[in-house]
């Protein structure tokens, strides 16, 4: 019994070395099937995204130019308002009442006015009988003059009061869309409080602010002159916070004169009609440029590798042979493939796969994406069958 299991042990030790032989044998014989594909033009639309803010084009915030309690809320959050239509009121109490002060003022001045008009006037006869001297007339005259500054005084005052009370009824400025009201009825404010009573933001047109590196902005700037930046910019789209695009188009208005030094970068504004008021202030969204090309080569960027900054294919040579090629890209690009600007033309075949273990001069056995898939289905069928050998080859 002993014998036999050495001689099983043997036997077997001897066929997984036969099997080693020749599975060592047949791997160094054979160049791998690496897929290629051959290039041919097409056309490309391509996008650059930068996210961006929603301001509106006129933004004004409501201050009160009085101190006092809220006694009237006319409106509420998200209300469209007109110009010159009532926001708030506050109470008009004091501010009444120094009107009418002001008035009561105004009339005692008249009254000092009208008096001493009658003295002068008295005055001025007796002066011309030589029954009064110069010097009381003189004096009377100058108390005119007094009290006639004391009436102006009164009516600016009274101008100033007036004003007071136009001020505890607060309109809008402009027509627009109410924002945050962060003061309700009762709270007390003042032209210095911390928050404005709210922000009318002007809907018709709105602002998307954003920013872009100052190499893009070098890339767009390259093919126009720098005079000419916004007239070359394209228009573009916004693409709202679920994923959709506004239906508006707009384009780009300022770009600011100087460049973030710590990060490198530009901001623009672009401004978009909002006809329908489906654009609001505050809202978050990316500003799309897009990028039309035509008679272009596509490369799918997983058979591309970088060295040093620089892009670089395996082009299929006549003799099966891989040969790194570099290749000028586009800098805009979708995920999936890379526009190639120079390097390839049409009808030139390259590698698509095994770009990590290729190297230059490598021999290969191409085969189409076609064939690739008819291989991956036989070594299905094979696994289902049971023919295991078949399978792994």
């Amino acid at each position: 019994m002993k014998s036999r299991l050495i001689l099983l042990a043997a036997s077997c030790i001897a066929l997984l070395s036969s099997c080693g032989s020749g599975g060592s044998s047949q791997a160094g014989g054979n160049a791998p099937k690496i897929t290629v594909m051959t290039l041919s033009t097409t056309s490309s639309h391509l996008t650059n995204s930068y996210p961006a803010t929603i301001k509106g084009k006129q933004d004004v915030d409501i201050r009160p130019m009085v101190s006092g309690f809220i006694t009237q809320l006319h409106v509420d959050e998200g209300s469209f308002v007109r110009r010159g239509q009532v926001l708030f009121t506050i109470d008009q109490t004091q501010y009444q009442a120094a009107v009418n002060q002001a008035k009561a003022a105004v009339e005692s001045a008249k009254a000092t006015v009208a008096t001493q008009q009658l003295t002068v006037e008295n005055r001025r006869r007796l002066n011309e009988k030589n029954i009064t001297s110069n010097y009381d007339l003189q004096m009377q005259e100058n108390q005119l003059a007094s009290a006639k500054a004391g009436l102006a005084q009164a009516e600016a005052a009274l101008a100033n009061a007036q004003k007071n009370l136009q001020y505890t009824t607060v309109t809008s400025p402009t027509d627009g869309v109410v924002g945050q009201i962060p003061y309700r009825l009762g709270s007390l404010v003042s032209p210095s409080s911390a928050q404005p009573l709210t922000t009318v933001s002007d809907l018709s047109n709105m602002y998307a602010y954003f920013s872009m590196t100052e190499r893009e902005l070098l890339q767009m700037t390259e093919s126009n002159g720098a005079e000419d930046i916004l007239k070359s910019f394209p228009e573009v789209r916004l693409q709202l916070i679920d994923g959709s695009f506004y239906e508006e188009k707009g384009h780009v208005e300022t770009i600011s004169g100087d460049i973030d030094m710590t990060t490198g970068s530009v901001n623009l504004r672009a401004l978009f009609p909002n006809p329908k008021k489906v654009l609001r202030r505050g809202s978050t969204v990316n500003v799309v440029f897009p990028n039309d090309f035509e008679n272009i080569i596509l490369v799918p960027q997983s058979a591309t590798f970088e060295v040093q900054d620089k892009r670089f294919v395996y082009l299929l040579q006549s003799d099966n042979t891989v040969k790194t090629t570099e290749i000028d890209v586009h800098p805009v690009a979708d995920g999936k493939n890379f526009v190639v600007l120079g390097g390839l033309k049409a009808g030139d075949k390259i590698a698509t796969e095994g770009i990590q273990t290729l190297r230059d001069g490598a021999t290969i056995q191409p085969i189409t994406s076609a064939e690739k898939e008819e291989i991956y289905q036989q070594n299905l069928k094979d696994q289902k069958e049971g023919n295991l050998q078949s399978a792994m080859q």
